[in-house]
């Protein structure tokens, strides 16, 4: 049983001047693994002072300086590559696939960083005036549980290579593997400040950073309710954002593609990360006169998917990460059943030998229309839905047909078609006959998927403001 009762502010471990305890509860087993101290609003504004006189020095380094200090942490992450993975497992209930690539991600997040810094010039010519692009100031960063240490390091690098200083609140439910990045970054010796850590409630600690004046920047991963919550908290003081919200990720198999290879696709991106990915591709469109072949494939393939403990390296689907989020899942598989869906594989209850656990039957629903709340809403866990279409121009249509935007997929054995459909695509990326992660191009949502970008030479932008100097010759 282990209790975690620091936060980390102004370059130490300190008590939480806030005194509830938040229970971390096993995904796996639904024992308790330990407590959280969770830090309060005057935690918050101490953390948020340390980064406010943090940027007054921090802001003047130059690229060299800031790529030392990735260079540090990434050094200090690599030393811990098994705990990494130990202790998502554990806490998040992450299967081992997951917490291997997540692991993976996080050093080339420094990695990327360091890129963009060797090879962005911060003062720029624009007509006859000098551009210069300044750090933008505090950020504040809100990141959720399913990937929690990679999106520290994503949003981290990013401020750092800014030039910004940071206050980063996690979610209280992963307050073990925060603690593991928290060691690595104090490793790392980086200037007090730089970066602070309040673990805490989102209605305390996210708060604070949505109003809190001296918080120039937000940037948040999580659902687009929470998102809008943030965002109109946010204008009051002109803060900046970024906000990496929801998605119902549309996958067209176009009828040239060679079934065999993408349905296994399909199922993976689907059921990626036990089905809590905001982008997994949990529609799944083909063409009505495939659906028999296509039932057959999953059949198949889904009787193969090994659904249990996330430390066996063969897992492919864990637990949800609470008895709150299994439960949601639970209402959604229930929902498609009322709305007319047919069940394929899965279905409601826990798989056999589980039940102690918040696991999930990996479910495929048959017989959906577009409108069916299955189709239109993000369910957060291992739910796909098929829909049948009659030609490439109405797969787009049902692609389209969504509130969200974040991720696409197109399989075809044409490639020259395959882009030609992925570009019609209203959606932040688009995957092309395979799943990849290009940490130098932009990731963000269209429509209500978030606002900005992350990642690349356009995610550091969005940690610059530009500030013109105009001569009049």
């Amino acid at each position: 049983m282990k209790t975690i009762d620091k936060i980390y502010i102004n370059g130490e471990f300190v008590t939480p001047q806030g005194t509830e305890y938040f229970d971390l509860i096993s995904p796996t087993t639904n024992e308790k693994l330990g407590k959280v101290r969770l830090g309060n609003t005057e935690d918050t504004q101490n953390a948020i002072e340390a980064a406010k006189n943090a940027l007054k020095t921090f802001s003047k380094t130059t690229a060299s300086e800031r790529i030392q200090y990735l260079k540090n942490i990434k050094s200090a992450i690599e030393k811990r590559k098994d705990d990494f993975i130990d202790v998502m497992t554990e806490e998040y209930g992450g299967t081992f696939q997951f917490a291997s690539v997540s692991y993976d991600y996080m050093l080339k997040s420094f990695e990327s960083a360091i890129n963009l810094l060797n090879n962005y010039d911060f003062t720029k010519t624009m007509g006859e005036s000098e551009v210069q692009m300044t750090p933008i100031g505090v950020v504040g960063i809100i990141i959720p549980w399913n990937s929690s240490n990679g999106f520290i390091c994503s949003k981290l690098s990013t401020a750092i290579a800014a030039g910004c200083t940071t206050v980063i609140k996690p979610s209280e439910m992963s307050a073990q593997q925060t603690q593991l990045i928290l060691e690595c970054l104090h490793e790392a010796n980086l200037p007090k400040g730089v970066f602070n850590i309040v673990n805490g409630l989102g209605e305390v600690v996210g708060a604070e950073i949505s109003r809190n004046p001296d918080i120039s920047k937000i940037s948040f991963t999580g659902s687009t309710n929470v998102g809008k919550i943030i965002a109109k908290e946010a204008v009051n003081t002109m803060k900046r954002v970024t906000l990496e919200l929801g998605g119902k990720s549309p996958n067209i198999i176009l009828d040239d593609a060679d079934f065999s290879k993408a349905i296994p696709l399909a199922l993976g991106a689907a059921f990626m990360n036990s089905g809590q990915a905001c982008i997994a591709g949990t529609r799944l469109l083909i063409p009505e006169n495939k659906l028999e072949e296509t039932k057959l494939l999953i059949k198949e393939i889904a009787s193969n998917f090994i659904v249990g403990n996330p430390k066996n390296p063969n897992t492919a689907v864990g637990p949800m990460v609470s008895e709150k989020q299994y439960n949601r899942v639970q209402d959604y598989i229930q929902i498609g059943i009322n709305e007319g869906a047919e069940i394929l594989t899965g279905g409601l209850g826990k798989p056999e030998g589980l039940e102690n656990g918040n696991f999930v039957k990996p479910t495929v629903f048959v017989n959906v229309t577009n409108q069916m709340r299955i189709a239109r809403e993000e369910i957060f866990g291992p739910v796909l839905s098929i829909i049948t279409y009659k030609t490439e121009e109405e797969a787009i249509e049902i692609a389209n047909d969504t509130t969200y935007g974040l991720q696409a997929y197109v399989s075809s054995s044409n490639t020259e078609r395959a882009h030609r459909v992925a570009s019609q695509i209203n959606a932040g990326r688009v995957q092309i006959n395979g799943i990849g992660h290009d940490p130098m191009a932009p990731f963000g949502g269209f429509k209500q998927s978030g606002i900005g970008r992350e990642f690349g030479t356009l995610g550091l932008e969005a940690y610059l403001e530009p500030r013109a100097l105009i001569q009049p010759k």
